[in-house]
């Protein structure tokens, strides 16, 4: 049986207290990210092969907000509202991800 999404993207809504040397990516706007992400996906047609989710700690959050793709594995750091629209358009839609956007870890193969 094939898999029930081509992509499955998780987006880390962890919240940290306030002060907490990591920061959480929750704080620096996560959850807009995601909802932003979901009707972005949605007018692109992508109902029904790619799932956004919403992730507990991803540990990366000294990088958040952090996002990553399913099932290529791709990792994104400080993605911000503006950045919404690549993702789905250059990597939902046309399967490239967006490398401005890569962790650097990610991004070296590591």
């Amino acid at each position: 049986m094939p898999p029930p999404y081509d992509r499955h993207v998780f987006v880390c809504i962890n919240r940290r207290p306030d002060g907490h040397p990591r920061g959480c990516c929750a704080a620096k706007g996560s959850e807009a990210v995601r909802d932003r992400l979901k009707v972005v996906a949605k007018n692109a047609g992508l109902v029904g092969r790619v799932r956004i989710n919403a992730a507990g700690c991803l540990d990366a959050c000294e990088t958040g907000v952090s996002v990553v793709v399913y099932p290529e594995g791709v990792w994104y750091g400080g993605v911000t509202l503006d950045d919404v629209d690549a993702i789905v358009e250059e990597h939902l839609v046309s399967g490239r991800p967006v490398e401005r956007l890569r962790r650097e870890s990610d991004a070296a193969g590591k």
